[in-house]
């Protein structure tokens, strides 16, 4: 009887501490929360549109580098952009046209239209289609991890994320957001834990009242060769130059006129 009566004291106390630990619990999830929505909130133009240009450095172990350039244009509140590559000349032309869940990509040469899937390579480099859509991270992934780390200069949250749907990129993610609510870092994995690519956002620069990665550096975790006895990674830097919020015709989204900057 003793014992059943020990027991029975215990499982309540594990229940009664279970129960008051669930406010504080709620609290940080919601936290976590919010600290994605102000993050998407910071990187995405819902009230205006967006373009810029792209130049992109590929670095391949082994192979050495190579350069691409593009024009990306963005509406934000209809989840469209358009890409067209303007360097090297045999890309120019080519582009991407993204309008709600659907992704096409457009070849000048055969004037052909073929769908293809956010979670491919852009142009066989370590960026991905999905990297040029808008912000979307709360409505996208979970909060399953909270913790703090310095990197670097910046003081940071770290999120450990899983995707709600098997329609997200990479189902897991780790993402480091400093104070001024800036994702900083990002570790994408596979379903099985994997690690897959690092992404880093050093530096920002401010577009009307939102921001936009100067320099994006992303590090291929799987691919690349020895190099002297020692693994070299793949990786893709980018940067984004001239942007401008300037409100663009209806058309700039349409595949009519990616036909007619291809010409």
């Amino acid at each position: 009887m003793r014992i059943h009566s020990l027991r029975s004291r215990l499982g309540l106390a594990f229940v009664l501490g279970a129960l008051a630990a669930l406010p504080s619990l709620f609290a940080q999830q919601s936290g976590s929360v919010a600290m994605l929505k102000k993050a998407d909130a910071l990187v995405t133009f819902p009230n205006s549109d967006f373009s810029a240009e792209y130049t992109f450095v590929q670095e391949t172990p082994g192979q050495g580098r190579s350069t691409k350039q593009a024009m990306v244009f963005r509406r934000d509140s209809e989840n469209t952009y358009l890409i067209v590559m303007l360097y090297p000349i045999e890309d120019k032309g080519k582009g991407y046209l993204k309008s709600g869940n659907n992704l096409w990509f457009y070849d000048p040469v055969s004037r052909r239209f073929t769908f293809t899937s956010a979670k491919d390579r852009f142009q066989n480099m370590n960026a991905r289609n999905s990297d040029f859509t808008r912000s979307n991270l709360a409505g996208d992934y979970r909060v399953v991890g909270r913790s703090r780390e310095q990197l670097g200069q910046y003081d940071c949250t770290v999120l450990d994320l899983e995707a709600k749907t098997n329609d997200i990129t990479f189902p897991k993610m780790k993402i480091w957001i400093s104070e001024d609510g800036l994702p900083r870092k990002t570790e994408d994995f596979s379903f099985s834990g994997q690690h897959v690519r690092t992404s880093a956002f050093p530096v920002y620069q401010k577009v009307g009242d939102h921001f936009v990665p100067q320099t994006v550096v992303i590090v291929d975790e799987l691919k690349g060769a020895v190099i002297n006895g020692v693994f070299e990674k793949e990786r893709t830097i980018y940067t984004i130059s001239r942007p401008s919020l300037a409100r663009l015709p209806d058309a700039t989204f349409t595949k009519a006129w990616l036909e007619k900057l291809s010409e």
